[in-house]
């Protein structure tokens, strides 16, 4: 196998820093400094990459912590024979390329002293802080647990937990992962198979979404060539094969250089290799490859004006390929990504890519948040609060990861949590939706209102009876888009098993949030399943508000009296109560369905009557054929008669017919009769009649 073939990042590395060679490395670790004032050559290449990101940072906790690492890593090797001292530095200098700060290396550099050696916790925390022996217990812990099968599930809900509690614990070990991933040669292939797949799994998804796009990619390509080592070989091959690809990049991107020179825009053009995987996923959707496609133009500006300056001058001087351009400069990625995305056409049809970002932006396009530094030290410089045991609030901490810590907790069964995990992780892009409040939710792509509606209320979702998106009635099952404006209508007898979510909800569902709430309730109430299954929830009210608007008495103490929204009695209705959860009392029609099934469950009637008052809410069904202004018609006869819409459905019409549902509120029972003509007056309304619905909806 060729050098490049046993290195699968060779390729997108060809222009940028050289790896170093882990075995003079390991030597270099050995042998330790040749006086006193100066840097081993070992932890010589991590400052001078740090150095490079930072510039005035103090290297001696560096160098203390390299002393220490070396000492009590001493006499331990790793399978492939190197010193085992040059599995830290190699993890260090992944981090130090990246410009994580001095903190996250020092503890990269101790982090597996704690686990692996005679030093502690409390050794660390005396000599370095208690910032560093932070890191260390959070990498600490999540090696304490094997990465067998029936281990993951509980390895990376702990991984979730040190990852919300400091992003730099998940820094240290993603690069631990990579520079496991890139010696994994030396294990038995099925070990090589099952570490490949969990990285697949979980750990490049987490990358993706940590925005650490240099760390993904290789790691991608990696898992490439384990995986699907035939497809990875084919795909070498094909690159070794257009070597001269570069030459058309290098055409076009000296003439971006000239064009962006006349311009008078300071700008870099850089050419950025495909990653393995990506020139494998390029050829599935393309089929045959032109050098254009191995490689994408990066141009680099100083200011975001610049970047709309360079696309402007591209646009006007070569030919745009409209369909590529993305702005997700003004509309940033949920992982921080930025970057104006196009491609312009050449003469001879080739399309080539083009990535237009400041410095800034392509820094935390390669860093994410390692590039954000260490987020507990205020902007000024100020010392930082020292952390607690406890959880502590990241303030770089993405929605979505807010979001599985949430879940995360409310899922005790470790394969609930790792088919949920996993489920998150797949989404690949995440949206925002703004509350009817103001606020905003982070929702992944395809979300719908339910998601919606868990997010936002959590367990007080599950009395959710509709939406309007963008103002207008939708129905639970609505997917979501960017930008959408949602306001979530919720019941208020929330204590009925009637009110739960129904079984279809899970069809709707995408997060895990929303998926674990409603599996919890269906669980603990099969009755309540039964009554959802049974009778789908009509789409779309106009309010939420579903209280009792009539007075049933009942004689028992401190009991609530609701009515049940399946036969909506109003007076002077014969009414029957039952018991339910909480000490309320849900009123029916006598001649409603749900009454029969109560007493064949053998639920004991409670008697209750009509007291004074006679304002009702009544829900009625109006029957028609399809015609403009119908549902205008209607309101407004409803409105005359003097009737509150407390909600309304209309269902899609059918052969030219319409069902229309409202739940009304009436000053008056005695005007029902007169209300319901009136409906039936309107042109086009055949039939207006009590809504009534099958027994299951008691």
């Amino acid at each position: 196998m060729s050098a490049e073939a046993a290195n699968p990042g060779a390729h997108s590395r060809r222009r940028g820093r050289p790896r170093i060679d882990l075995r003079r490395l390991g030597r270099a670790a050995l042998l330790g400094p040749t006086t006193r004032d100066r840097l081993p050559d070992a932890i010589g290449h991590v400052a001078e990459a740090h150095r490079a990101h930072h510039p005035e940072a103090d290297l001696a906790i560096l160098h203390r912590a390299y002393v220490l690492a070396e000492s009590s890593h001493r006499g331990q090797f790793r399978k492939s024979g190197e010193a085992y001292i040059t599995h830290p530095l190699a993890v260090t200098l992944i981090l130090a390329e990246l410009g994580a700060e001095t903190t996250t290396l020092t503890a990269s550099l101790l982090h597996d002293t704690v686990e692996d050696t005679e030093v502690t916790l409390d050794q660390v925390r005396t000599e370095f802080g208690a910032e560093v022996c932070y890191l260390v217990d959070g990498v600490t812990k999540l090696e304490k647990v094997d990465y067998g099968a029936a281990a993951e599930p509980e390895t990376f809900r702990k991984m979730l937990v040190a990852t919300g509690n400091d992003v730099r614990v998940m820094s240290i070990k993603l690069a631990d992962r990579l520079h496991n991933m890139r010696t994994l040669g030396v294990m038995r292939p099925e070990k090589q198979v099952r570490i490949a797949n969990v990285t697949r799994d979980v750990l490049i998804p987490l990358a993706e979404r940590l925005g650490v796009q240099a760390l993904k990619t290789e790691l991608e390509d990696l898992v490439f060539a384990i995986l699907h080592p035939e497809e990875y070989e084919r795909t070498r091959a094909l690159i070794a094969d257009n070597a001269s690809a570069w030459d058309a990049l290098d055409a076009i991107a000296e003439k971006f250089r000239a064009v962006l020179r006349d311009a008078r825009i300071a700008a870099e053009v850089h050419i950025r290799p495909r990653h393995f995987v990506s020139v494998h996923r390029s050829r599935l959707k393309r089929g045959e490859l032109r050098g254009t496609d191995f490689g994408r133009l990066l141009v680099l500006v100083g200011e975001d004006a610049d970047c709309y300056g360079v696309l402007g001058e591209l646009h006007t001087c070569f030919t745009p390929v409209i369909s590529e351009f993305k702005d997700f400069i003004a509309a940033p990625k949920f992982n921080l990504y930025q970057s104006l995305h196009t491609a312009v056409a050449g003469p001879d049809g080739a399309v080539a890519e083009v990535l237009i970002r400041t410095h800034q932006m392509h820094k935390v396009a390669e860093a994410g948040v390692i590039a954000l530094g260490n987020p507990y030290v205020p902007p000024e410089g100020a010392a930082g609060p020292e952390p607690a045991d406890g959880e502590r609030a990241d303030p770089t901490r993405p929605g979505w990861l807010s979001r599985l810590l949430d879940w995360q907790q409310s899922t005790p069964d470790p394969d609930t949590f790792w088919t949920s995990l996993r489920a998150e992780l797949a989404q690949d892009r995440e949206i925002t939706v703004f509350r009817a409040d103001g606020g905003a939710l982070g929702l992944p792509a395809g979300a719908s209102c339910v998601d919606a509606a868990y997010a936002q209320y959590g367990e007080e979702a599950h009395a959710c009876i509709g939406a309007r998106v963008n103002g207008r009635l939708a129905t639970l099952s609505t997917v979501l888009s960017d930008g959408d404006t949602v306001h979530l209508l919720l019941a208020q007898d929330v204590q009925d098993t009637a009110s739960g979510p129904s079984p279809d909800w899970l069809d709707h569902a995408r997060t895990p949030a929303a998926r674990i709430a409603i599996t919890t309730w269906l669980t603990a109430h099969p009755e309540g399943t039964n009554v959802a299954a049974a009778a789908p929830r009509r789409p779309a009210p106009l309010t939420a508000d579903r209280r009792a608007a009539a007075n049933a008495v009942v004689d028992l103490p401190d009991a609530t009296v609701r009515l049940a929204g399946c036969c909506t009695p109003v007076p002077p209705d014969s009414v029957t109560g039952f018991a339910v959860r909480g000490g309320t009392v849900t009123v029916h029609r006598e001649e409603c369905p749900a009454v029969a099934r109560m007493k064949s469950l053998d639920r004991e009637p409670i008697p209750v009557r009509w007291g004074d008052a006679a304002e009702c809410r009544v829900t009625l069904i109006a029957e028609s054929f399809g015609r403009p202004r119908l549902l205008a018609d209607l309101t407004e006869a409803i409105a005359v008669e003097g009737a509150a819409i407390v909600s309304a459905t209309v269902e899609p019409p059918s052969q030219q017919r319409v069902r229309h549902t409202y739940t009304l509120q009436l000053p008056d029972a005695a005007g029902l009769p007169a209300l319901m003509r009136a409906m039936r007056d309107v042109p086009g309304v055949y039939d207006v009649s009590r809504a009534q619905h099958p027994a299951a909806t008691a």
